[in-house]
């Protein structure tokens, strides 16, 4: 079909719906992009689209489904392209055994969300890290059935109204929990709950514990105590005895140069 044609029909198909929320579904947009033979063309027919929905208002939502690495995925989570984004992207599970494995570091309440998140990005965002832990010599190969969703949310509002910024959480989903689950749900992660956690959020330690003298004094308490002599602080000094303050003496002689033209004519090197 002509580029021309295929856009047209796809534009007059959302235009003709009844008036009312609109749910637009593209599966797949790879298969578009072939299609189109065009990442601008694509891109601009998705831009139309979501103008198309925005104006249906209440709980329309332009939906794309979109296999990574593609070079439309960093065009369509622009802030240019939409400010509000629910960005869900599967992993295999095995990424997150290897990373508690090789790197110390499960998914969250497991280890601190800071440090989970700081090695899980950018392995993530290695297509080939995944595969060779997948279809690798290691690996479960493709009869996955459990992946682990990482829900990215930016913008828009929550119950109460107030306007939201970028949320990043890992959710999980298994056929045998009914769907989306907690990641402890999951047969494939149970292996992670087993072992003793890694990071445990306990409380620091209070310093003023268990030691041999009161920290808390009340007022009457600080200024009696300010008035006792230290017993060492003048050990072997003379009672009464002053001291001047510390000076350097310097006494200039014939030698020295005090020329301030050239301070260093004297200097040789």
């Amino acid at each position: 079909m002509p580029v021309r044609s295929l856009r047209g029909t796809i534009l007059e198909a959302v235009q003709s719906t009844p008036a009312g929320p609109l749910n637009v579904i593209i599966d797949s947009v790879d298969t578009l992009l072939s299609d189109l033979e065009s990442v601008s063309e694509t891109t601009r027919l998705l831009s139309e689209l979501l103008a198309l929905v925005r104006e249906r208002g209440g709980t329309s939502r332009l939906i794309l489904h979109i296999l990574s690495p593609s070079p439309l995925i960093p065009l369509l989570t622009q802030t240019r392209f939409s400010p509000s984004l629910t960005h869900l992207i599967a992993h295999p599970p095995p990424l997150l055994t290897h990373l508690a494995s090789a790197y110390l570091t499960p998914p969250p309440p497991l280890s601190s969300p800071e440090k989970f998140w700081g090695v899980f990005i950018p392995i993530s965002e290695r297509p080939y890290e995944s595969e060779r832990l997948v279809f690798g010599s290691a690996g479960e190969g493709s009869g996955l059935q459990e992946c682990a969703v990482e829900v990215l949310v930016r913008g828009g509002a929550d119950g109460a109204g107030r306007r939201r910024g970028v949320e990043r959480v890992l959710e999980g989903w298994s056929p045998a929990a009914g769907g989306a689950c907690e990641l402890r749900e999951m047969g494939s992660l149970k292996s992670l709950w087993s072992k003793r956690p890694v990071f445990e959020a306990q409380s620091s330690p209070d310093p003023t514990q268990n030691l041999s003298f009161n920290l808390n004094l009340t007022p009457e308490q600080q200024r009696s105590r300010a008035q006792v002599p230290l017993p060492y602080a003048h050990e072997g000094k003379p009672a009464g005895q002053t001291y001047a303050p510390a000076a350097i003496l310097y006494d200039p002689d014939s030698a020295d140069d005090l020329d301030d033209d050239d301070p260093d004519e004297d200097l040789d090197i």
